[in-house]
């Protein structure tokens, strides 16, 4: 996702599941692109630019692991709140989580 209306439509009209290191927002709809779409969201307040890049690639990495279970014409963004090593354990509890509140699997 690169638009702003994609963000703002998803983080505030879909589906939100949080844990302490990230936040989740899910919106599956018909008029959306026939693939997944992901977005991520990395404040300044995480760290610097070498830290935000850092965590966008893992989390890309980890989120590609996921499309497979995400059911078509829906847009998934990951906000991150606090620096970690490792955010694939709370990745996909997130996502099993909002799957299993919303029906959305493929």
């Amino acid at each position: 996702m690169r638009r702003g209306q994609d963000f703002s439509r998803t983080t505030k009209t879909g589906h939100r599941a949080t844990s302490d290191l990230l936040v989740l927002y899910f919106l599956t709809h018909e008029q959306l692109p026939s693939a997944p779409q992901v977005g991520l969201i990395i404040n300044k307040s995480v760290g610097g630019s070498v830290t935000r890049h850092r965590i966008a690639r893992q989390l890309r990495h980890a989120m590609a692991e996921h499309l497979r279970d995400l059911q078509p014409h829906t847009q998934v963004v990951i906000r991150v709140l606090k620096n970690q090593s490792d955010y694939r354990s709370d990745l996909s509890a997130l996502i099993a989580k909002v799957i299993k509140r919303t029906g959305a699997h493929q």
